[in-house]
């Protein structure tokens, strides 16, 4: 089973931006925290992270072209004002599970407001960077293979 984990703006500054949302955890240790997740898991994952949209409907699109079983994406920002982001995903038809490290409920009522969400399977935020994990799981349910 093959796994895209993309993330959006800022996501890279983990640890530095904000640490009252978004905790003191390093992009890197994140990225460590997922890969020995998997690697128990037996799954394959593959990283990609950018402060451009028109980066991440590449990912997104690479995904389907790479034959990957599902995708788990950080949208940041742009869950709330990319349209172009939703329509990769409806295009490409790979699970996907949108995950945000903070509460976006329980922040400004602009970040209320997901549009990538219609095309997502799951909706994990506010469990820090334990949602990534919680993503997996569930698309490895989902594939059957646990």
């Amino acid at each position: 089973m093959k796994i895209m984990v993309i993330n959006g703006p800022n996501l890279n500054m983990l640890g530095i931006r904000e640490p009252q949302h978004y905790g003191k955890e390093t992009y890197a240790n994140l990225l460590d925290k997922i890969q020995k997740y998997a690697d128990e898991k037996g799954v394959s994952v593959s990283f990609r992270q950018s402060n451009h949209e028109g980066d991440l409907v590449d990912y997104i699109q690479s995904a389907y072209y790479d034959t990957f079983d599902g995708i788990i994406i950080n949208p940041g920002a742009y869950t709330h004002t990319s349209i172009a982001i939703l329509d990769a995903v409806k295009a490409v038809g790979l699970p996907t599970c949108e995950v945000h490290i903070s509460d976006v409920n329980a922040r400004e009522d602009f970040r209320k407001t997901s549009y990538i969400r219609a095309a997502c399977v799951l909706t994990v935020s506010g469990h820090g960077t334990n949602g990534y994990l919680e993503a997996l799981d569930y698309l490895i349910k989902l594939k059957g293979k646990d």
